[in-house]
């Protein structure tokens, strides 16, 4: 039913701050049933009543989440009982005793989580519009650090980008992001993994998805997703994590793919895992945990309060990859015993990315952003002295094609939260 469409005379004025104002009216009694005084025997008084519109995200986006959420409270991702024996966590008292205390205890900051998680939907929403074949991948990446940094309202190591945006194409897994210079063009024939993380307090949101062109590589497209989904369902408090990579890597294995006629299995890609998170630490730290996809004897229990990036690789190809091409992505090694730096260039470049980056990872970009010039020579020493961690790209064989899909989910005390779950995946 369509609603009358109000003539311009009949419309409420509106405030300056979007609210709908309507003005009190005073309403006389009968005149027929007026007392000796001539007055009516009540008087009505509309209420004045005010709408506020509500603000919405621009197309690219640029305004900050604490504009569009005002109250400071962030949606929930998508809440998944647990199974089998751990199934009673949902009605315990003493789980949800412990749940209203998480979320009365400031450094566990499940708001904090879902404000990253948040400006992730966002951000790819739009992203996922936006990429098509033609355009540069420096473009793509800067378009989405771009929003990234405008919703979560960038504030040094407060609030900002969780790691560089991973764009690695075709055979090509992991850890490319392009560096300066770079004039790749993004092809239709491509297979474009599209890694974004979004930190806030060093809580990490890190999830990624893949587009493909061309309906050729829809399956595997369809089978790394899916094996992600698998390990979303099936991992919980208690789950040992070589049985989840079992089920994930059944899951993967049952799909094929027809490339030119020839039919391909979709294969796992061996060392390529899920990880958990902790502050600050993409991977978990010296202690982290790892989801593979491939079954194995790790009998390590997932437990309450632990949060895990569920990410699934599949390929075309042998399904292992080596380090292979330029290098983009950097971290600062954890624990480092202390290093005699001889170049001041070294010393100048380690002060630099321990105030703009910590331990969160980093790429060539972020530097010259940062106002670091002629920086290579310093970064390849400290990268030499075991200072920093390089990551170069990941690669399977060329001509195979690879997929990505992750989520990042929340073991709660009563239940497990996707964080980073949206419409569209």
């Amino acid at each position: 039913m369509i609603a009358p469409v109000k003539k311009p005379d009949e419309m409420p004025p509106v405030s300056a701050d979007g609210e709908e104002e309507v003005e009190e009216v005073e309403e006389e009694g009968d005149p027929e049933n007026q007392g000796a005084g001539g007055e009516g025997k009540k008087k009505k008084k509309k209420k004045k009543k005010s709408k506020k519109k509500k603000m919405e995200q621009t197309e690219p986006p640029t305004i900050g989440l604490s504009k569009l959420f005002p109250d400071g409270n962030y949606p929930q991702g998508e809440l998944q009982e647990y199974k089998d024996d751990n199934a009673y966590r949902t009605t315990s008292e003493e789980k949800r005793y412990n749940e209203r205390m998480a979320m009365e205890d400031p450094e566990v900051t499940y708001n904090n989580i879902r404000r990253a998680a948040e400006v992730h939907r966002q951000v790819r929403q739009y992203a996922r519009k936006y990429i098509r074949p033609g355009l540069r991948m420096i473009d793509i990446a800067e378009t989405i650090e771009d929003g990234v940094r405008a919703l979560v309202e960038e504030n040094g190591l407060e609030s900002g980008i969780g790691f560089p945006t991973g764009l690695s194409l075709n055979h090509v897994a992991a850890h490319y992001s392009p560096n300066p210079g770079d004039t790749l063009v993004l092809g239709e024939k491509d297979v474009l993994k599209v890694d974004i993380g979004v930190h806030v307090q060093g809580h990490i949101c890190d999830s990624a998805f893949t587009l493909s062109f061309d309906p050729t590589y829809d399956p595997l497209l369809e089978a790394v997703r899916a094996a992600t989904e698998t390990g979303v369902r099936e991992a919980g408090i208690d789950v040992r994590l070589g049985e989840l990579a079992g089920y994930i890597q059944e899951t993967m294995e049952s799909y094929e793919v027809e490339v030119n006629g020839k039919t391909l299995p979709v294969k796992p890609i061996y060392g390529l895992s899920g990880h958990s998170i902790i502050p600050y630490q993409i991977h978990g730290g010296r202690h982290g945990k790892s989801v593979h996809s491939i079954r194995n004897d790790d009998q390590t229990k997932m437990e309450e309060g632990e949060y895990f990036a569920i990410e699934t690789f599949g390929s075309t190809g042998r399904g292992k990859v080596i380090e292979q091409g330029e290098c983009s992505h950097y971290s600062r090694a954890i624990d480092v015993p202390p290093v005699d730096l001889r170049l001041n260039s070294a010393k100048s470049l380690l002060k630099s990315i321990n105030k703009n980056f910590g331990t969160l990872p980093f790429c060539r970009r972020y530097l010259q952003r940062a106002g670091e010039k002629n920086y290579l020579l310093a970064l390849n020493n400290l990268v030499a002295q075991g200072v920093l961690n390089d990551h170069p790209p990941l690669c399977d064989v060329r001509g195979s094609m690879t997929a990505q899909f992750e989520h990042t989910i929340l073991l709660r005390p009563t239940c497990k939260e996707v964080v980073s779950r949206g419409d569209d995946y």
